[in-house]
């Protein structure tokens, strides 16, 4: 016990005491360790890392990326050309098929070159063909206005979903197809020109357009919208139940139906009744055969 009493303990300072940081002084061999500032991160820190990801260099990342150029082409043929053998045996029928027609175009393909048309599809509305029928007769053959009109006051329950597709319709033949945009391209919006009197010069006035049901139309603009046709589609059945007494249920089979509409111009509705007129002139007028005795063959027959 005298030993470990006679043993001198050590001595506890405070380590922010001057005597402990001058017991600690480190040799000049050795660099003093730099502490870091208040308020940042040691350089051994794991949480620096996570700094650095919460705060990316963006400027550093733009630099870092190749540029657009140097994309491989291999792998943008394989997207773009998935299979080059059908499309050289596709391409070698096209040239046969204009030199056996000798570079003319045929009919449908001048009509596509020269007018625009829209095909769009809705949805599957909760109805039947049944239903749908009536509201698809009512919209065809009319400008896209007056059919969004009728859809908007039409006391039928699924008028209103076929007022929306109609909408969306007219839209993407506008965005997707440049349909009904012909005022705008002849500078309609712009001022009017003026004449040698000072006045505004009129537009040119509209023409009366007849569809191939006979009745006619006052038409200002060649390029505005029209349904050409409409037609429903049946679609799929659902699954519902109804409850009855006594623990019993009926299985129920809600029919679900689309609408297809085509969207054209009017100069499509135009070109059709020129054809039409040109039809009923060509053809002959017809005369009753003259009133002459029957010599070559005889009168009654012969059995």
């Amino acid at each position: 016990m005298d030993y470990f009493r006679s043993k001198k303990q050590p001595e506890i300072l405070d380590p922010t005491s001057p005597d402990f940081l001058k017991r600690k002084a480190t040799p000049a061999s050795q660099a003093p360790q730099q502490m870091p500032p208040q308020g940042d991160l040691a350089p051994s820190s794991i949480f620096d890392k996570v700094e650095q990801r919460k705060k990316p260099d963006r400027a550093k990342d733009a630099r870092s990326q190749p540029p657009a150029s140097s994309r491989d082409p291999a792998v943008l043929a394989a997207a773009l050309d998935p299979d080059p053998a059908y499309r050289r045996r596709w391409q070698r029928r096209q040239i046969i098929r204009d030199v056996h027609n000798r570079g003319q175009l045929t009919k449908a393909q001048r009509i596509a070159r020269t007018e625009r048309e829209s095909l769009c599809k809705s949805q599957f509305f909760k109805t039947s063909v049944k239903k749908l029928m009536p509201l698809a007769r009512q919209i065809a053959g009319k400008p896209i206005e007056d059919a969004i009109i009728q859809m908007r006051f039409s006391k039928k329950r699924v008028a209103k979903d076929v007022k929306k597709h109609l909408e969306y319709a007219r839209d993407e033949a506008v965005v997707k197809r440049g349909m009904g945009l012909g005022l705008i391209r002849s500078g309609a919006g712009a001022p009017k020109a003026t004449g040698e009197s000072g006045q505004p010069n009129e537009q040119s006035p509209g023409m009366v357009v007849e569809d191939k049901k006979g009745k006619r139309r006052y038409v200002t603009d060649t390029s505005s919208i029209y349904v050409d046709e409409a037609w429903v589609g049946r679609g799929t059945y659902g699954r519902d139940y109804d409850i009855r007494a006594r623990g019993r249920a009926n299985m129920l089979r809600p029919p679900e139906t689309s609408i297809t509409v085509r969207l054209k111009e009017e100069a499509t509705r135009i070109r059709l009744m020129d054809e039409r007129e040109q039809k009923r002139q060509r053809k002959k007028v017809w005369t009753a055969l003259p009133d002459r005795p029957v010599t070559a063959q005889r009168q009654y027959c012969l059995w």
